[in-house]
């Protein structure tokens, strides 16, 4: 069964730092795409960050580039999101999803449709 399990969300004052981990369990992900998405109250969900297959490719939004990094480690079937310089607009829920893309080690998705299977979210406040 695949499964998809987000941890490592909580409060943190303005400023701060979080990391966030994504643990794929009933599958390997090292043929997997991964993205980060949050969805904020009231708001859609939106992408945060990406990661090709190969690791080579990133991506990330003009609200979070610089301050944010992706990363994957297959040997511990796992992608991480870690989050400095937290701002409180980037409270939200965190959603890490993932997808087959074994004839695109470069590529990396950002569309949530382009996903086939999602954690259940880790809850992000920052606020002080």
């Amino acid at each position: 069964q695949v499964q998809l399990v987000e941890s490592g969300g909580g409060l943190v004052h303005p400023g701060g730092s979080l990391r966030l981990s994504c643990a794929a369990s009933g599958f390997t992900l090292e043929y997997y795409a991964i993205g980060w998405f949050r969805q904020a109250p009231g708001k859609e969900r939106e992408a945060v960050s990406a990661i090709s297959v190969s690791g080579a490719n990133t991506y990330y939004a003009d609200s979070v580039r610089g301050r944010f990094t992706i990363s994957r480690d297959n040997a511990k079937n796992t992608v991480y999101l870690q989050m400095n310089s937290l701002k409180p607009e980037d409270t939200a829920v965190y959603y890490c999803a993932t997808r087959k893309a074994f004839y695109c080690s470069a590529c990396y998705y950002t569309a949530a449709d382009q996903y086939n299977y999602w954690g259940q979210g880790t809850q992000v406040t920052v606020s002080s």
